[in-house]
């Protein structure tokens, strides 16, 4: 029998900010196999908790700063395959909401370079530099206003239970 397959979840964090009369999104750089590449502050769902609990604490590990989701902007199927192997399926809960101030006292996660800002035309123009495409697709449902309210994602209280024994 085939083991059973199982996507990765992840959640994704997208911020904007008002700068000059243009809307930009809060990016990470980020060292990867394949070098420097951009995406949403993002990362895995752990065990015991919401995929909107995760997304407050990846925002803060990727970037330093709060994030507070407001609403749910799609959730993204996409599959990696490197070398015709690391076959890996990424179910994606992308979040949009606002970001507070960095916290100077928090470092950023391992691999994290930097956060920067960029607008929606110099994301399309860095493609290239994207960790994956869900990050462009994701900053663009956001910027034409797609939104889901965040009770669409319902956890039950068993998740928070220790693991079964």
């Amino acid at each position: 029998m085939e083991p059973r397959w199982k996507p990765s979840v992840t959640v994704a964090a997208i911020a904007s900010r008002e700068r000059a009369g243009c809307t930009e999104y809060l990016l990470v750089e980020e060292e990867t196999a394949e070098g420097l590449r951009l995406n949403n502050p993002a990362g895995h769902l752990d065990r015991g908790e919401s995929p909107q609990q995760a997304v407050v604490r990846e925002a803060l590990e990727e970037t330093a700063r709060a994030f507070v989701p407001q609403r749910l902007v799609g959730i993204y199927l996409a599959r990696t395959l490197v070398d015709m192997k690391d076959d890996v399926t990424w179910l994606r809960f992308a979040f949009a909401g606002t970001v507070g101030e960095p916290d100077a006292t928090r470092r950023l996660d391992t691999g994290i370079v930097r956060t920067l800002w960029m607008t929606l035309d110099e994301l399309r123009d860095s493609r290239h530099r994207h960790r994956s495409p869900l990050l462009l697709r994701s900053v663009e449902d956001a910027a034409a206003g797609r939104a889901f309210a965040l009770d669409a994602i319902v956890t039950d209280p068993s998740v928070a239970l220790g693991p079964a024994r």
